[in-house]
């Protein structure tokens, strides 16, 4: 079983964010970098097939040089082999651009199963797994916590809303999106580490596989949150504007 893992490095959560000179998006240079989370958990649930019923597991990911650290961590967790797609431009193409790139690296290898995370953390658009695989025309599922392979396919656990989980059968090949939080994420081991060193990684050029022209702007401007502060008094008497503050945190704050 061939499963293709596309993983993104994204912004530490924690690192301090500026906006850079255009005031398009941040400023890169004093960031640290790391594997967007949903696609971490995406990378497992491949782990976990590949030691069920054996196979190879790919990992593909766009962006500049820096990449390759997050690919290296990627292949020292137990992933095979790595492609590149060299993309210094990658924050200018919007979720079909991307999406373009990655399918067009995915065609030669002809896997039985791609994954992505749901979405990336910086941008969170949620777009790109479901775009990927309109532009391959396979079946795909989205909101994933849990791949079983089964002699037709794969029976997939989706999460819904309220609590709610629905269990769904495609064919293979396809495309699935994994939700956080299905797998208990495992860490890179110290001999994970030396092989990843020594293990492929092909660089391909975004130019040659697709354009860079995207059909939208992808940041028009980025600005912080301006911060703000309110006061609301709740009229009544003590009994009356309690009532009407736990009707607010419930319907509005929804925190109860």
């Amino acid at each position: 079983m061939k499963i293709v893992v596309a993983i993104k490095q994204v912004p530490d959560r924690d690192a301090p964010v500026h906006i850079d000179a255009t005031g398009k998006w941040i400023e890169e240079s004093d960031l640290q970098w790391t594997m967007n989370e949903p696609d971490a958990y995406a990378l497992e649930e491949a782990l976990r097939l590949k030691e069920a019923h054996g196979g190879e597991v790919v990992i593909l990911s766009a962006g500049p040089e820096r990449v390759g650290t997050t690919i290296r961590e990627a292949l020292a967790k137990g992933a095979d082999r790595a492609i590149h797609i060299a993309a210094d431009e990658l924050g200018g193409r919007d979720a079909l651009g991307v999406a373009k790139l990655i399918a067009e690296a995915i065609k030669p290898e002809s896997p039985d199963l791609i994954l992505t995370g749901l979405q990336s953390e910086d941008l969170g658009l949620g777009q790109t797994g479901v775009i990927l695989a309109e532009l391959l025309n396979l079946p795909h599922a989205s909101l994933i916590l849990h791949v079983e392979k089964t002699e037709a396919g794969l029976k997939v656990k989706r999460e819904l809303e309220s609590g709610w989980f629905q269990e769904i059968e495609l064919p293979t090949p396809a495309v699935l999106t994994i939700q956080s939080g299905g797998n208990k994420l495992r860490y890179a081991t110290l001999m994970g580490i030396k092989k990843a060193k020594t293990k492929e990684m092909r660089v391909l050029n975004s130019d040659e596989l697709a354009p860079a022209a995207s059909p939208t702007i992808v940041l028009e401007q980025v600005t912080l949150p301006s911060k703000q502060r309110s006061t609301q008094i709740l009229p009544g008497n003590a009994k009356e504007a309690a009532t009407a503050l736990v009707e607010k945190l419930k319907f509005e704050v929804r925190v109860i």
